[in-house]
C-alpha cells in the first residue's frame, strides 16, 4: 500500500492500491444531480481521475482548476474530480468557480472509489490526494499517490500520461 501523511501525520489507507498495468476497478459515485456515475459509463474513453480530500480547500481548488484548464487541450479525455464532499457542495463550488470541463463526483455515500483505488483515509473519512489515468481499454496507465495529502500532484506527468493514453 501507498504510505501517505496528512498534515505530517501518517494515516491509514483502506482498500487496494491501484497500480499501473492493472485493470482499473469500477466504482459507484454520485454526480451533482445525485445520479450514479461508474467507470463503465465512460468506457472507450481515456479518463483522468483527479482525487482530492475536499474541493473547498486551497490545494484541492487549485488542482481542480488546473485540470479544468487542461481539459480543452486534452481532446477526448474525460476528467473526473473525486472527493467525499456532498454533491450539493460540489455543485455549488463548481458554479462559483466556473468549472465546466471537469465533472465532480462524490464518494461520500459508500467510499466505493476510495476503497477500490486505495485512497480512503480511515482516520478522517476523506480521500487521499491522487491522480490516475485509465486508458480506453480500462487499464491504469498512470498512478500517483501524493505522499503528503496537502501537497500538489505532479500535474505535468499526469497530463502527459493522459495525452499518451489511447
Amino acid at each position: 500500500m501507498a504510505s501517505i501523511t496528512f498534515k505530517g501525520n501518517p494515516v491509514t489507507l483502506l482498500g487496494n492500491e491501484a497500480k499501473v498495468g492493472e485493470k482499473a476497478p469500477d466504482f459507484k459515485v454520485l454526480a451533482n444531480d445525485m445520479s450514479e456515475v461508474t467507470l463503465a459509463d465512460s468506457k472507450g474513453q481515456v479518463r483522468l481521475l483527479s482525487v482530492v480530500p475536499s474541493i473547498d480547500t486551497g490545494v484541492c481548488d487549485a488542482q481542480t482548476r488546473r485540470f479544468n484548464e487542461e481539459a480543452s487541450k486534452l481532446g477526448n479525455v474525460k476528467i473526473l474530480t473525486v472527493s467525499v464532499d456532498l454533491p450539493f457542495a460540489q455543485k455549488r463550488w463548481c458554479a462559483a468557480a466556473g468549472i465546466e470541463n471537469v465533472q465532480t463526483v462524490s464518494d461520500h455515500r459508500d467510499l466505493s472509489f476510495g476503497e477500490a483505488y486505495g485512497v480512503a483515509i480511515q482516520e478522517l473519512r476523506l480521500l487521499a490526494r491522487a491522480v490516475f489515468v485509465v486508458d480506453s481499454n480500462d487499464t491504469i496507465t498512470y498512478a500517483e499517490y501524493v505522499s503528503e495529502a496537502t501537497d500538489h500532484p505532479n500535474y505535468e506527468a499526469a497530463i502527459e500520461a493522459a495525452k499518451q493514453a489511447k
